[in-house]
C-alpha cells in the first residue's frame, strides 16, 4: 500500500470512530429533570409552588429584526413583548418559570418560541440588544416550573 492509501485508511477509521464517540446521546438533547430532593444543598431554596425542575441553557434575546421575524415586538403567542417574557420550545405557552440562580424570585411566562434548533433552552427577553448580549449564555441552569 502506498503512503497515501495508508493515510486515507487511517483518516477514514478516525472519522468513523469519532462519529460514534462524539455523536449526541439522549442526555445531550434532553434537559435533565430532577425533583426537589436533589437540590437540598443548593444556595437557594425552592418555593413551595415548584412543580418541576429542569436543567437547561439560558440565553437572552431582544426585539431586533436580526433575531426575530418581521414582527419583532409581537411574541409567538400574539402578545406584545414586555419584562418577564421567556421563549421556549419545550414548554407550552403560559408556563410560569423561575430561574432562582440568575433572577431570584422573579417569575417569567413563556409566551414566545425560539429557532427550532434550540429545543431545550430558555431565552429571556431584554429591552435592548446590548442587555441581551451582556446577559450572555448560561449553561446547566436549574429552572423551576411554578403554579
Amino acid at each position: 500500500m502506498t503512503s497515501k492509501k495508508v493515510l486515507f485508511a487511517c483518516f477514514t477509521i478516525f472519522l468513523i470512530f469519532t462519529s460514534f464517540v462524539l455523536s449526541p446521546t439522549k442526555a445531550d438533547i434532553e434537559p435533565l429533570y430532577f425533583d426537589e430532593t436533589v437540590f437540598e444543598n443548593l444556595k437557594f431554596k425552592l418555593s413551595n409552588s415548584t412543580k418541576k425542575i429542569f436543567i437547561v441553557t439560558v440565553t437572552g434575546y431582544s426585539s431586533s429584526y436580526d433575531e426575530t421575524d418581521e414582527t419583532p415586538y409581537i411574541t409567538a403567542s400574539g402578545d406584545f413583548v414586555n419584562d418577564g417574557i421567556a421563549a421556549s420550545n419545550f414548554l407550552p405557552f403560559g408556563t410560569k418559570i423561575k430561574i432562582p440562580s440568575l433572577f431570584g424570585d422573579k417569575v417569567f411566562i413563556v409566551k414566545d418560541r425560539m429557532n427550532k434548533r434550540y429545543y431545550f433552552r430558555i431565552d429571556i427577553w431584554f429591552p435592548t440588544k446590548e442587555e441581551a448580549l451582556n446577559f450572555g449564555i448560561h449553561y446547566n441552569v436549574p429552572i423551576e416550573i411554578v403554579d
